[in-house]
């Protein structure tokens, strides 16, 4: 008996160890994944630097719901509510096409064998790097998921109306730290927000919003609601809106932050000693994303056998 339990506890042991992520899990079936993504995602910033916040975004989208098992990328199907109609998604999750494009080359150099949740995970890492931001390790060896779920998206990821528990809520669920949330939203740095999702704060005359800072962005931001007014967009920070850099914890201090959800983070509540920190250290803050950007890749993964290697990331095939 007891030399059946041993046995079964190696098994076991042998089990999680196979199931660990490793930065080195392609480099003998697919050596030159990595490189082939890198080229792929630096071309595509290349064309549209807004790309690089638009898929890290993508990742941390994917990794919040189910994990990071690339379900965002599927399309409605007979069997699939797609997430990219989920309200934190509609209109605003994007990347999807440069995805499929470093999928297919990735294809033509060993077919069947790097999932696309990885390859979203490199993605991130690669434009954050194009743009002047960390680069990090990335684990690998995620397989990609044959479900998508809208109703998770809908409720798990933040919005922008979050207050801060709530958005500390949100992270904790998922394994985070309140100090990985405020890393994570430093990539507003050199994001976009579209018009409705602002236009409250900015006309609302409230005290936690810099008067001249409402007033310059009601420009680009009309009061009135309608389809084009709604989804114009806006650089988070105006200051530096092409570069990653400190300057969004620079702009939270001063009442700047474009989005509630951002402004949140520093409103006298326990994240503003984190938005200090940043907003004075910018290598602290880039070596924190990085840190934190390698947790959020940990979320739930599919392993092993579990999951598929999608040869089409749109499509459960």
């Amino acid at each position: 008996m007891a030399y059946r339990i041993v046995v079964t506890i190696l098994v076991l042991l042998a089990t999680i160890c196979d199931a660990q992520l490793s930065s080195t899990f392609y480099d003998t079936t697919c050596p030159d994944a990595l490189t082939t993504i890198r080229t792929a995602i630096r071309t595509a910033v290349s064309k549209e630097r807004r790309m690089a916040a638009s898929l890290i975004r993508l990742h941390f989208h994917d990794c919040f719901v189910q994990g990071c098992d690339a379900s965002i990328l599927l399309d409605d199907s007979t069997t699939i509510e797609s997430e990219k109609t989920a309200l934190p998604n509609l209109n605003s999750a994007r990347g999807f096409q440069v995805i499929d494009n470093a999928k297919s080359q990735v294809e033509k150099v060993c077919p069947g064998v790097v999932s696309c949740a990885d390859i979203v995970a490199v993605a991130a890492r690669d434009a954050s790097f194009a743009v002047g931001g960390p680069s990090w390790t990335v684990k690998l060896g995620r397989r990609d998921s044959t479900t998508a779920s809208k109703s998770l998206a809908n409720t798990d990821l933040p919005f922008f109306t979050d207050d801060l528990q709530t958005l500390i809520s949100k992270f904790t669920i998922k394994g985070l730290t309140a100090k990985d949330m405020v890393a994570l939203s430093g990539a507003h740095t050199i994001g976009q927000a579209q018009c409705f999702t602002f236009r409250d704060r900015i006309y609302n005359n409230a005290s936690d919003i810099d008067a001249g800072f409402a007033t310059t962005r009601q420009r680009g931001c009309p009061s009135s609601s309608s389809t084009s007014n709604n989804q114009k967009l806006a650089a988070l920070d105006l200051v530096t809106p092409n570069s990653f850099d400190n300057n969004y914890f620079k702009n939270l201090i001063q009442k700047k932050g474009l989005l509630q959800s951002d402004q949140v983070l520093f409103s006298g509540g326990s994240t503003d000693s984190i938005v200090s920190q940043y907003s004075q250290n910018p290598t602290a803050f880039k070596s924190d994303f990085a840190a934190s950007m390698i947790n959020m890749g940990d979320i739930q993964p599919l392993t092993g056998s579990a999951g598929i290697i999608r040869r089409i990331c749109s499509a459960a095939n």
